[in-house]
């Protein structure tokens, strides 16, 4: 199983990062990574929700539908997209690292026999779509909710 992670530190409490991370209709504000294609599909455990991603901003667009497996308020969020051949698991997670300090983790495992066929060649747009997504969420917290850090 092969996996990729990414980790950020930004001024902002916890739950101010997770009110941003989990309003994905709010992502087009500032995520160039990971794009919100139904607007109605909630982030609630155990739902289906509709999303694009693209690894390099100059490139199209990918469709999928992963499953929401785990939602923790101002701690985790992990969803799950099966596909022929591969299975991608995706998780966010924060930690509080100092007064209104938080630490942004993202990390991804790709699994089955067509991910091993992929992987090599999407391993380093991939990284770096996920950095990416780390630093535009930076930025857009610290700016939207200055004086929070």
């Amino acid at each position: 199983m092969a996996s990729l992670y990414s980790q950020i530190t930004i001024e902002a409490p916890r739950s101010t990062v997770w009110e941003a991370l989990i309003r994905k209709e709010e992502w087009y504000r500032w995520n160039t990574f990971l794009y919100d294609c139904d607007a109605s599909r909630p982030m609630r455990q155990g739902q289906d929700i509709a999303l694009a991603l693209r690894r390099l901003e100059a490139e199209a667009q990918t469709e999928f539908q992963p499953r929401l497996v785990v939602v923790q308020p101002n701690h985790c969020l992990q969803w799950i997209y099966r596909g022929p051949g591969f299975s991608s698991e995706h998780w966010f997670e924060l930690q509080e690292v100092g007064p209104n300090r938080t630490r942004y983790g993202h990390q991804e495992r790709l699994s089955g026999w067509l991910a091993r066929l992929v992987l090599p060649a999407i391993r380093r747009e991939e990284k770096i779509g996920m950095e990416r997504m780390g630093y535009q969420l930076k930025r857009y917290v610290e700016r939207t909710y200055p004086g929070q850090g």
